[in-house]
């Protein structure tokens, strides 16, 4: 079940950082970057009372600048809105209302998303009093709290879960529907992709960055008469290159939530330019998410090639997202169509990798031969000892390891094994996952 995300939005200098930093290191909320995985940390799981969600942490919105700015700032907040369950509006109780403020709480209440104002650095009682002029915003009752001192932040919780919905019932296996995102940055040729693969021309395509807006989705059948959902998701305009950081974190953000709900992710990278850090960005978001994954080198057609520029071109694509190295790489030109009538059977079998089950004999046959080939090392004397193994899940497929002492795997012994189950399994286009559960001697 995909978490619900909520936005943290507001002007600068009014908290939002420190209270994410703080939800973000503390034991309800701990997200560990996965070795190899190089990015911004800009969201954060949170659990409370039994439910979880995803903290988006945003960059500020300043009315007070040039005109250009005050566009920037209406697309930011709108980016935000259309994209999470719930918005969290952070202002200043020191600072008291602003017309900056009211000027966000005008954007907000023509949403038809649940948004909870927080009057934040609430540092000690006395500033409670500071909570009346804010009810001027007509946004509800606010929610004092000290980002600092890390007070009130359970009364947020609460009131943020309070406005999520109540979880669906589980869909039926029978009933599912393979759900296909595609993404990247803006303007590698999303929606000219989709439109191909569509045969229609569903989304409009322009070579202004950002003319998808929102995640449009798109019933279609697959080679094998199945359905498929596929997202386009939005692109995001940029007007000026200082701009950049800030607008990426609207970017990755509508990569999540189209990351998050789908079965499949196609990462598009244009052939002209390579992987770029924003491209290593939403790859390590798929990766985190457990997702199966394709890579698509679009505008192949455009680059100039000589004998052997395909094998090098996807031997670096390899190298510079080498913790994604089992997926697949396709080279194709949606403007021309090359090799676009590939996607699909490529995506059907890499979600059946992710969806494959191994029998728990099997399993540990192949698990008695890795060990047998290549011992654990050493550690102060001690060596991992591997009992039994057992898969839990799929999607991607998670293994439970029962050991002697969880301390006793290194990270290196690990990777050995994951590269002897694919070795033996396959499992192209889908990450692996390994739980190190302790068990003693004789209960194995």
């Amino acid at each position: 079940m995909a978490k619900p995300l909520v936005a943290i939005i507001g002007r600068p200098n009014v908290g939002k950082s420190t209270f994410f930093n703080k939800m973000a290191g503390r034991r309800i909320s701990i997200v560990d970057d996965l070795p190899g995985v190089t990015r911004d940390r800009i969201y954060a799981d949170v659990e409370w009372l039994g439910r979880g969600l995803t903290l988006i942490d945003t960059g500020g919105i300043d009315p007070r600048s040039e005109d250009v700015l005050l566009s920037q700032m209406r697309e930011q907040a709108e980016i935000a809105m259309d994209t999470a369950d719930v918005i969290c509006f952070f202002t200043d109780a020191r600072d008291g209302l602003t017309d900056d403020d009211r000027e966000v709480a005008n954007m907000l209440r023509r949403t038809h998303k649940p948004v909870i104002l927080v009057v934040n650095k609430i540092d000690y009682p006395g500033l409670s009093n500071h909570l009346y002029e804010f009810y001027e915003l007509g946004l509800g009752d606010p929610v004092g709290i000290s980002a600092v001192n890390m007070l009130g932040f359970g009364d947020l919780l609460d009131e943020i879960f309070h406005c999520l919905p109540e979880l669906p019932p589980e869909e039926e296996e029978e009933d599912h529907i393979l759900q296909l995102a595609i993404v990247g940055r803006p303007n590698v040729g999303k929606s000219s992709l989709t439109n191909r693969l569509l045969g229609q021309k569903r989304t409009m395509v322009s070579d202004i960055a950002g003319t998808t807006r929102d995640a449009i989705d798109t019933l279609h059948t697959m080679p094998d008469g199945s359905p498929v959902n596929i997202i386009d998701t939005a692109g995001i305009r940029r007007k000026r290159a200082i701009e950049d950081e800030s607008l990426e974190r609207y970017s990755v953000l509508r990569s999540i939530a189209a990351i998050r709900r789908c079965d499949v992710a196609i990462l598009i990278i244009d052939a002209n330019d390579g992987v770029t850090e924003q491209d290593t960005k939403i790859a390590g978001l798929i990766h985190d998410e457990g997702k199966a994954a394709i890579l698509l080198i679009n505008k192949w057609d455009a680059v100039e090639k000589e004998t052997g520029t395909l094998e090098k071109t996807k031997k670096q694509i390899l190298s510079d997202l080498k913790f994604m190295d089992y997926c697949p790489v396709l080279f194709v030109s949606a403007l021309t169509g090359q090799r676009v009538h590939t996607i699909l059977d490529q995506v059907a079998a890499v979600y059946a990798q992710a969806s494959k089950r191994i029998t728990t004999g099997v399993l540990n046959d192949v698990l008695n031969e890795a060990t047998n080939a290549l011992q654990p090392p050493l550690q102060g004397g001690r060596r991992l000892k591997i009992y039994y193994a057992t898969q839990q899940s799929v999607c991607p497929p998670t293994f439970i390891l029962f050991v002697n002492d969880v301390e006793l795997m290194f990270f290196a012994y690990e990777r050995y094994l994951e590269n002897y189950f694919r070795k033996a399994f396959d499992f192209t286009g889908t990450p692996i996952r390994f739980i190190l559960r302790p068990r003693k001697r004789e209960e194995a």
